[in-house]
């Protein structure tokens, strides 16, 4: 299981987490929200807690929760210009559907082994 980052991304974080003066890098996961079941979170990294997996690329780190790990895995975290804003965005193999604004998505049935 793994997550790929993007030199980009990694940037962000490593700029982030310098202005922010303190962290070991960036807490991704997703939550139960929106019209559709899940929605990515990010947040500061300050440690990294029982059951959470470190991932290390390009001279950052990002912090992943076993939980959410299941449904981030084979994603890519880039940091992306949208219009006039900017933002970190996973391309995610396991997204089956989004809402139609975009904030919530549902991920694909596993097929039974």
């Amino acid at each position: 299981m793994a997550i790929q980052l993007t030199e980009n991304a990694a940037k962000q974080i490593q700029k982030q987490i310098a202005q922010r003066g303190k962290g070991i890098g960036l807490r991704v996961g997703v939550k139960d929200a929106g019209c559709s079941g899940f929605a990515y979170v990010y947040d500061y990294a300050d440690e990294v807690r029982a059951g959470d997996l470190l991932i290390e690329a390009h001279d950052a780190k990002v912090v992943v929760d076993a939980k959410s790990l299941e449904t981030l895995d084979g994603s890519t975290l880039d940091f992306v210009k949208e219009g006039l804003k900017q933002v970190f965005k996973f391309t995610n193999p396991n997204v089956d559907a989004t809402c139609g604004c975009g904030e919530s998505f549902s991920i694909k049935e596993k097929a039974d082994s």
